[in-house]
């Protein structure tokens, strides 16, 4: 599933290819909103709020999450996708956007279009990124996993799996690690907000300051490989997190 960094550059993608454009074409293609035509209609806004995409259009708001498998593309990228895969079509004179596999898709009232997302705890790219909130969110349940914690958006909005592992690493907790282990909650929040604001514009994410490809990350994707900081090998296993069955990867001997 993406992570917030990735639904943050895909609103910007999207800025940039419709905001201030009038819509030529509105093609939704998911039988509840098949009758909605915004055609006409100028883009005022796109943002995102944690892994949430809204785009504004009119008294519109076009509401979408790409789960697992969904994705936003512009341009010539849409040539490269079987019709089937398209869950909408907006276009203007001299741009063209396609939702592909989106999770969730659906219109909106845009004055009522952040109801969507009000369970959400503070967003992590956001300007108004409250830590503190955060960090009190995280704490509420100290024999809850670390990982199930980090991972839960009504906590704080933004983080995927990848992230999670990576910061179970820096902290040196174990993903099943409870929440009361931790000794600075606070410390945690802020080194997510970091991760994630340092990786907000660019596509080759790395969480250990190197971007080359093999060593961009600490332990995420690294089983049976040695652990960057101290040689053992990173072990991984699966389990049920928030009702998805989610891989963790962990160091045992940086990792207590």
């Amino acid at each position: 599933m993406p992570e917030g960094d990735t639904v943050y550059r895909t609103a910007a993608k999207l800025r940039d290819a419709l905001e201030g454009r009038t819509l030529t074409r509105c093609d939704v293609r998911v039988p509840k909103f098949a009758t909605v035509d915004l055609t006409g209609c100028v883009v005022d806004e796109v943002l995102s709020r944690g892994k949430h995409l809204f785009i504004r259009v009119g008294d519109a708001s076009i509401h979408s999450h790409l789960k697992m498998d969904g994705a936003w593309l512009v341009g010539g990228q849409i040539r490269r996708v079987p019709e089937y895969k398209v869950r909408i079509l907006l276009e203007t004179a001299d741009s063209r956007a396609a939702g592909i596999d989106l999770g969730v898709l659906e219109i909106l009232p845009r004055s009522e279009d952040m109801e969507a997302v009000a369970h959400l705890g503070p967003d992590l790219l956001d300007d108004s990124w409250e830590p503190r909130v955060a960090a009190v969110n995280l704490a509420a349940d100290p024999e809850r996993p670390l990982s199930e914690a980090l991972l839960d958006q009504r906590v704080m909005a933004g983080v995927g799996n990848v992230y999670a592992n990576e910061l179970c690493f820096v902290m040196g907790r174990l993903p099943t690690s409870p929440v009361g282990s931790l000794k600075d909650p606070l410390r945690v929040v802020q080194r997510a907000r970091d991760m994630l604001w340092l990786n907000r514009s660019r596509v080759n994410r790395t969480t250990t300051g190197n971007t080359r490809s093999g060593q961009d990350l600490w332990v995420y994707g690294r089983v049976g490989r040695p652990c960057r900081r101290c040689g053992t090998t990173v072990l991984s296993d699966r389990a049920d997190v928030t009702g998805t069955e989610r891989i963790s990867f962990w160091c045992p001997n940086c990792q207590t």
